[in-house]
């Protein structure tokens, strides 16, 4: 089979095949062109879905007479000159193919003028063969105008999708690359109509302008650096999930990508306050060296890989990680300081009103549950009614009725519903908490806690309480107990093998202690003895703890006293994710006295 040399104009429509997928592909090779060319003003007009007109219209620098020819000629770029330039690229294009390869299938025009020239200069493509120049009429500046996109490779052409779909897909673009720049004003219009003008501003706005101001205000703004990283940008709360992944958007160093190592440390910092079947929302910008990230992996630009994966997938995780486990207590209040340096933040919140006197904080109940479960000191029976795991008794004992919002944003208990929720009143209106999830929540954090500082507390019970085994779970303990493997002692447990078929558990973690011993015993060997040792308390740690989280939190249909309920409240604000517990599921809503007013039609 004899060789041959394929001709230039199928070389450039074999690279339009990976470059130029659909008319949105082309609109965002000439956005990012106009981007690099430091536009500040950015105008697309689409006819028919972008397939029978694209036109992108900027007040950029411009391209000289002299370069014209070149703009649309495979392999001229003004991005790089050397291999130097291509390990540290700063620019969103680079490989000089993405214009030649639009103008190889389509019929193309490029009107330019940069700001030393009298008038513009325009060269125009018929899929083939380039005009010579002519002079045209232009501000500073470039307009590229691209006509029947495949009209030469009808074969590409009857894979596209209807008009309505393929300006989906444009209007998809136009976004990605106007969230990536909150500085320039962009402005869209479809078959003759303005559908979108984004003016300059700050990032708050662009976010709110493009995704919705209910994406704005379910957000955590996050600027976290270290070691040469920076990673900046808003994540979406857990309540403000999604069932498709719509609104994800990572971008390295301004260039919008689909990066594998990236997804993998968002989806981990949100695993165990997100739904399993939900996807999370966010807006991200990742900073680094360019020497540190290949971005010439896929002619379409939008695959990367690191020099240093890890270290990234750890920054990453970590700091989205911390935005999201801001505690319940201080979500919404933010200080001066950060304010002066958070353009997300537009207010805080108002003095908070004088709460009503009459709730009975005295409220007696023998042998207090809530406090049990934290295992109390040795105080008496009325002391320990009062006493909350993180020291908020002395506001409940002190009899204050004006208390700050700040201090309290869940409010006060003022009731329970059927044993499983909890009322309280703030000074937004009513809050419901659904009182096993949050305390579940508070439990596994606490756990967590307390395995990385390896002090799990231990509580050896009066009276072992034995049970009967099967083989595999006796196999657990002796594989433990022979191995010195301190797995179990280092979850606070002590079990003992009493014969080949019973287990005795005499000790359990303190925070436990009221569980069912052997229920949540047989779940922790079933683990044990699933995932080996090692990996239970590493990989699977996060899934173990849930488990043990879920057996000691407090079960529907226990009545708690008034007492109780408010020391659940202060728990859940000083707890990191405790909107949400382990499964994902929220764990309090808020239901304003406006929401309220609307139900009741009061005002009408």
């Amino acid at each position: 089979m004899q060789i041959k040399l394929l001709p230039d104009q199928l070389i450039s429509q074999i690279a339009a095949g990976e470059v130029v997928e659909r008319p949105a592909s082309a609109l965002k090779e000439l956005l990012e062109n106009s981007l690099d060319a430091s536009s500040t003003n950015i105008v697309v007009a689409l006819l028919q879905g972008g397939v029978k007109q694209l036109r992108v219209t900027d007040n950029g620098g411009g391209v000289t007479k002299d370069d014209l020819n070149l703009a649309l000629t495979r392999h001229a770029t003004s991005k790089i000159f050397s291999l130097d330039d291509l390990e540290s690229v700063a620019s969103l294009g680079f490989r000089g193919e993405a214009l030649a390869s639009v103008a190889s299938v389509s019929r193309t025009q490029l009107i330019s003028r940069v700001s030393s020239e009298k008038h513009a200069w325009c060269i125009v493509s018929d899929g083939r063969e380039l005009s010579s120049i002519e002079p045209a009429a232009l501000d500073v500046g470039t307009i590229v105008e691209v006509n029947d996109l495949y009209f030469n490779t009808p074969a590409r052409r009857k894979f596209l999708k209807t008009e309505a779909t393929e300006f989906g897909h444009c209007e998809v673009a136009y976004e990605r690359v106007a969230l990536s720049r909150p500085d320039v004003t962009f402005m869209l219009q479809h078959n003759g109509r303005a559908l979108s003008r984004l003016s300059a501003s700050e990032p708050k706005k662009r976010f709110a302008e493009v995704l919705g101001e209910e994406f704005a205000a379910e957000s955590v703004y996050l600027d976290e650096s270290a070691a040469g990283l920076r990673l900046w940008g808003v994540a979406a709360k857990p309540t403000f999930n999604r069932n498709t992944r719509d609104k994800q958007y990572v971008y390295v160093n301004g260039r919008f990508v689909r990066d594998k190592l990236v997804s993998h440390a968002i989806r981990q910092a949100y695993q165990d306050v997100l739904h399993h079947d939900r996807h999370p929302a966010y807006v991200l910008f990742l900073e680094l060296d360019p020497s540190l990230v290949d971005v010439n992996v896929h002619p379409a630009k939008t695959e990367v890989r690191f020099r240093e994966g890890q270290a990234i997938h750890r920054f990453i995780f970590h700091s989205l990680h911390k935005a999201l486990a801001k505690p319940t207590g201080v979500s919404n209040a933010v200080t001066a300081s950060q304010a002066s340096h958070n353009p997300f933040v537009t207010n805080t919140l108002t003095p908070y009103p004088t709460y009503q006197s009459q709730i009975n904080l005295n409220a007696n109940e023998p042998n207090s549950f809530y406090q049990t479960l934290f295992g109390a000191s040795n105080n008496t029976q009325q002391e320990r009614q009062f006493s909350s795991p993180v020291g908020y008794a002395e506001e409940f004992q002190s009899g204050a009725t004006t208390l700050p919002a700040d201090d309290f944003p869940l409010g006060f208990a003022i009731a329970q519903i059927h044993g499983v929720y909890v009322l309280a009143q703030n000074k937004l209106g009513l809050v419901v908490v659904d009182m096993h999830a949050a305390h579940e929540r508070i439990m596994y954090e606490q756990l967590k806690n307390a395995l990385d500082s390896k002090a799990v507390p231990m509580q050896p019970l009066l009276i072992p309480v034995s049970f009967n085994a099967d083989r595999l779970e006796v196999a657990t303990v002796q594989e433990a107990l022979a191995s010195n493997d301190f797995s179990l002692s280092q979850l606070g447990f002590h079990i003992a093998i009493l014969s080949p078929n019973t287990l005795a558990v005499r000790a359990v973690p303190t925070m436990l202690q009221d569980a069912d011993a052997v229920t949540l015993a047989r779940d922790v060997l079933k683990d044990l003895r699933e995932y080996g040792a090692t990996r239970a308390l590493t990989e699977r740690r996060n899934e173990l703890l849930g488990t043990m989280a879920c057996h000691a939190a407090v079960r529907a249909n226990r009545m708690l006293t008034i007492t109780e309920m408010n020391a659940l409240l202060r728990d859940m604000e000083a707890t990191e994710r405790s909107g949400m517990c382990n499964h994902g599921r929220p764990t309090w809503f808020q239901v304003s006295m406006g929401d309220l007013d609307k139900m009741f039609m009061r005002g009408k």
